[in-house]
């Protein structure tokens, strides 16, 4: 039922509370002093521990064992007891972070309550714990396109030191995946990684969140404390309160703080990652976002880049997918068609990753569970992601033959240099032209390739004139 370690330095008392615990169903182990009580943590880790405050014997009082475990194991449960109560000491055991404080003589009725409860609280500290590990995303990024490459130098440039770091792009583009990579790869990855999520949080639940709470009977720990020593990433961070902002400005600075109802200081090492898919320099204008607070977050700014951007990852990035949601919620594992990979290189993606692993997740829950993915399962509308759109195909029955042709070859050929990521080596390959042949005719259909927005594509020459 749960296993109690009882911690007193009274014989009769160690074994009363242990005789009326295993007749509720439980396990005991007990311990008389600091050292004992060490070696049995040490040994396994018990699931609640009841704690007498004053230990004849010991190296350490109550309080000071309490303060080393409520350091080192946060989560477990501590219950103190003493027969010199009174309720300076009551409030200092709850201050140090113990669940609750018996008096000697204690109630039977009372005890076997208060352990209970524990004992419940701890099980569903423990099962919301299990179920944040099974939503945090992967850590893991896919990709080997020009652009996706020298964005992965980005993040390994900062991972190892400790700046600040200002994450931007599209909604769905991979943002707290690129913090949790920036984690995983720092000096701090032994510590948490605490997410603050400002656009689905209401502004006066906020600060208690980050900074906690406390009174008299009870302190509940914030978000700050508990990236203490790790990094706490301020996702879609634009949507922050603008009381908060100003009050983080202030931890930034300063590294402490104090929770809401009390009064000591406290400090705090953390890294900041932040990430925002609007432009901050625009919310700093209209004074929706403090523009002190902007330059403390923005110290490294990363561009994270948007999926039409890299479309030649498009397959490799579809893979993972297909490989993860197979083996998290056994879906059939089914590979995607030519024509399907062909679709999805060809089309606009304004979710970014999130909208294609959305995309394919739906196609595995009701497509057939045998053979490739057809274009057809994916049902997506189809969307060029060249300048001149192949909707103008439509418009094909009216022209010359020539003039047709020369049209479907130019937005063809720009939609598939598009798909490849603009290598012509790639393209070349897959329509089945020399590459000397494919730049003659990119020379000839007025086609150039460029890499002003940081991805190579392919697009109409304007300013040549004399096409």
């Amino acid at each position: 039922m749960g296993d109690i370690l009882i911690v007193d330095d009274e014989k009769d008392i160690r074994e009363l509370v242990s005789d009326i615990l295993i007749d509720e169903g439980y396990t005991t182990r007990l311990a008389s002093n600091s050292d004992e009580t060490f070696k049995c943590i040490d040994e396994e880790l018990p699931e609640l521990i009841i704690l007498d405050i004053w230990l004849k014997n010991s190296s350490l009082d109550g309080i000071d064992i309490l303060k080393y475990i409520r350091q080192n194991n946060p989560s477990l449960p501590i219950v103190i007891i003493s027969g010199h109560g009174n309720i300076e000491i009551a409030v200092a055991a709850i201050k140090q972070g113990a669940y609750d404080f018996i008096e000697k003589p204690f109630n039977i009725d009372q005890l076997t309550v208060v352990i209970s409860r524990a004992m419940e609280t701890s099980r569903l500290r423990a099962e919301n714990a299990a179920l944040r590990v099974k939503e945090i995303p992967s850590s893991k990024l896919i990709g080997s396109s020009s652009v996706f490459k020298n964005f992965k130098q980005q993040l390994d440039k900062v991972s190892s030191g400790n700046s600040r770091i200002m994450l931007t792009g599209g909604s769905g583009a991979g943002k707290e995946i690129a913090a949790r990579y920036i984690h995983e790869h720092s000096q701090r990855n032994n510590c948490a990684f605490i997410t603050v999520n400002s656009a689905s949080m209401s502004a006066d639940k906020m600060e208690e969140l980050l900074f906690g709470s406390e009174t008299i009977d009870n302190i509940q720990t914030g978000l700050l404390e508990q990236a203490d020593g790790g990094i706490l990433f301020f996702d879609e961070v634009a949507d922050m309160p603008i009381g908060t902002q100003s009050k983080i400005l202030r931890v930034l600075v300063d590294q402490e703080f104090i929770r809401i109802g009390g009064k000591s200081k406290i400090s705090v090492d953390i890294r900041v990652i932040s990430a925002s898919s609007r432009n901050l320099l625009v919310e700093v204008e209209e004074k929706k976002f403090r523009e002190e607070l902007y330059h403390r977050l923005n110290v490294v700014p990363i561009s994270v880049p948007s999926l039409i951007s890299r479309l030649d990852d498009i397959p490799e990035i579809a893979d993972h997918f297909i490989n993860e949601l197979s083996e998290a919620q056994g879906l059939p594992h089914r590979a995607l068609s030519k024509e399907a990979i062909a679709q999805l290189q060809t089309r606009e993606w304004p979710g970014n990753i999130r909208q294609l692993r959305n995309v394919l997740e739906r196609s595995l829950i009701l497509g057939s569970q045998y053979g490739e993915i057809s274009a057809k399962e994916l049902q997506i509308k189809q969307v060029s992601v060249s300048d001149s759109s192949l909707s103008q195909i439509n418009n094909l029955l009216g022209l010359p033959l020539r003039e047709a042709r020369e049209l479907f070859e130019r937005d063809y050929l720009v939609a598939q240099i598009n798909r490849f990521g603009g290598n012509i080596s790639k393209t070349s390959h897959f329509v089945g032209m020399e590459r000397s042949a494919l730049h003659r005719k990119l020379k000839t259909l007025n086609v150039i390739t460029s890499s002003d927005t940081g991805a190579r594509v392919a697009k109409m020459n304007d300013t040549d004139t004399n096409k």
